[in-house]
């Protein structure tokens, strides 16, 4: 007896490579063709100008849309579950056409307490400049969230898993929370991917991709997407994007995370296998203080990462046995690992929060937040993990 398929959605995968393009509109072309223009004609004065009020679907020009931007755009929305994405030329791009567009003088956001680097600097220092109160709280305890939330909250902000610690927050219960005083909750998603993991989902609003790292896949592009409803993410088009950051990302480099997204759910199944092992080898190293990743039974919050998350992902973070001078003379024995402040790519890679990432964190911020000294982060790549763990664990001897 067959059964009636018709209406099964298709797979990530199948979504990741076919969704939104079909050859037969570019003349058989198997792959989406790269538009490099900057300008568009019109077929009439009267169509250009039905274009410019937005009454009429088409190009302008190139600093807000092109077809290949429109193709990726379409795509990451599917894999989100969103109803829209606009793509830019980076994640701080992003992220600040997002808080430019939305927030004004007067208004308050509250903030996890572990943040990217150049994310927090942005919240802590650059919106503090016009008049944007930022409240950074600690968003595993949502009993600490509400208390921080006040009737003037216009954005929640967090990181799942968060960077450096890999610190997993519950999405439903901060967006359960931010919803009761009217806030919208915006989520980076860059450590997870929408292979692993879907915020909006679980009730979170927007959602902001670094699309340098896993998206991307190879280390060889800058990118950044926001997906959310469509009457935000054409807001921040429109204001966001074409005035106030200018952040427009390149037709070839859309056309490059378009190749990534193809190979996304395989890469993240590697990715994710080989660091959950190597996490389970770092956690028995007598040099080794402690390791952080989500699927570790060891996780404090476990529960949460299993219940929202498929997979553990590429990170780790482990803390060396002798601070700062025995983390600087790891990272200086390792072969094989290259030193980098990057993820998400086909190479492992390593470095020390502390010194770059969240070097615009004070001291005791950092302490504050779980960034010691001689914290080490670690993006597992495609390489055998055996070949990894031999690396670590020489440089591991050397270090002591």
């Amino acid at each position: 007896m067959s059964t009636d398929r018709s209406n099964r959605k298709s797979g990530f995968a199948t979504r990741a490579i076919h969704h939104g393009y079909d050859p037969m509109t570019a003349h058989g072309a198997l792959t989406a063709p790269v538009y490099m223009t900057s300008t568009y004609a019109f077929e009439s004065a009267e169509a250009g100008g039905a274009m410019f009020r937005g009454e009429k679907p088409g190009y302008i020009y190139g600093r807000t849309r092109n077809p290949t931007q429109a193709l990726l755009e379409d795509r990451m929305a599917e894999l989100e579950g969103g109803e829209a994405a606009l793509a830019l030329a980076s994640g701080m791009g992003a992220i600040s056409a997002l808080l430019w567009t939305l927030l004004e003088a007067g208004d308050e956001v509250v903030v996890d307490h572990t943040l990217y680097g150049n994310t927090y600097y942005l919240f802590t220092k650059g919106l503090a400049k016009f008049g944007v109160r930022a409240t950074s709280v600690d968003m595993t305890d949502p009993a600490a969230l509400e208390r921080a939330l006040t009737p003037r909250t216009k954005l929640v902000y967090l990181e799942t898993p968060a960077n450096p610690s890999l610190r997993v927050i519950d999405l439903a219960a901060v967006a359960a929370r931010a919803r009761r005083v009217g806030a919208k909750t915006v989520v980076d998603n860059t450590f997870a991917s929408p292979a692993l993991q879907r915020p909006i989902e679980h009730g979170i609003d927007l959602v902001v991709h670094s699309m340098t790292k896993f998206l991307g896949g190879h280390g060889d592009l800058l990118a950044g997407a926001l997906i959310g409803p469509k009457t935000v993410v054409d807001q921040v088009r429109g204001h966001g994007l074409r005035y106030l950051t200018g952040a427009t990302i390149a037709p070839l480099t859309a056309f490059l995370v378009l190749r990534g997204l193809k190979t996304l759910e395989l890469r993240m199944e590697r990715h994710s296998a080989s660091a959950l092992a190597i996490a389970r080898y770092l956690e028995t190293h007598r040099r080794v203080t402690w390791v952080a990743y989500p699927w570790l039974d060891s996780c404090a919050q476990k529960d949460v990462a299993r219940r929202q998350m498929s997979a553990g992902g590429g990170l780790l973070s482990f803390e060396l046995d002798g601070g700062l001078a025995a983390g600087m003379r790891f990272m200086n024995a390792l072969k094989l690992i290259t030193r980098a402040v990057s993820l998400g790519d086909a190479e492992t890679l390593v470095q020390h929060p502390a010194s770059m990432t969240h070097a615009q964190y004070a001291p005791e911020e950092r302490a504050k937040h779980g960034i010691a000294d001689g914290l080490i982060r670690l993006s597992i790549g495609l390489e055998t993990a055996a070949d990894i763990e031999a690396d670590l664990d020489q440089a591991l001897d050397a270090s002591a």
